[in-house]
């Protein structure tokens, strides 16, 4: 079987936008982007929208520890990918996918009512840098569970 790819690959940025805050969550917010160096704002903000909505209260309790991350991608369709993840039960990741057209990518919506992909090679990138750290800070440090060196853990590269 042949593959034939509709453009090749190229890098994209993955760049750390913030560390933000809501409710008790600490979020990690990252941006990726296809054709430029972030994604538009709005697709940020609609993220940022939708975690309000699906972040659990409260943050803390005995298997949730108020950390979490998201993402905003923009394509290169312009369209957004984007999704909301936390920790819990000390090593599973909650992993919700948005979609957004190129035409409104504001207008955020899950993908289990677009039909849309769960990640690509980008996003996967960007989740196994936080597996990465969740992994070196939390589960596997000697010292014991060390949740601010996970926040100050972040990803800054062209993958």
């Amino acid at each position: 079987m042949t593959i034939q790819l509709s453009a090749p690959y190229t890098a994209r940025p993955i760049k750390f936008l913030e560390l933000w805050q809501h409710d008790g969550w600490r979020v990690k917010v990252y941006g990726i982007a296809a054709t430029a160096d972030r994604p538009p704002q709005g697709l940020v903000d609609a993220i940022k929208r939708v975690a309000v909505e699906i972040l659990p209260a409260p943050p803390v309790d005995h298997d949730r520890y108020g950390v979490a991350f998201l993402y905003a991608h923009q394509g290169r369709d312009g369209g957004g990918y984007a999704s909301v993840n936390w920790w819990e039960n000390e090593n599973e990741l909650f992993h919700h996918q948005y979609e957004a057209s190129a035409d409104a990518v504001s207008d955020l919506r899950p993908v289990s009512e677009t039909g849309g992909s769960s990640a690509c090679v980008w996003d996967l990138a960007l989740i196994e840098h936080e597996r990465k750290a969740w992994v070196d800070c939390v589960l596997a440090k000697d010292a014991g569970p060390d949740l601010e060196a996970y926040l100050s853990t972040v990803l800054e590269a062209d993958v």
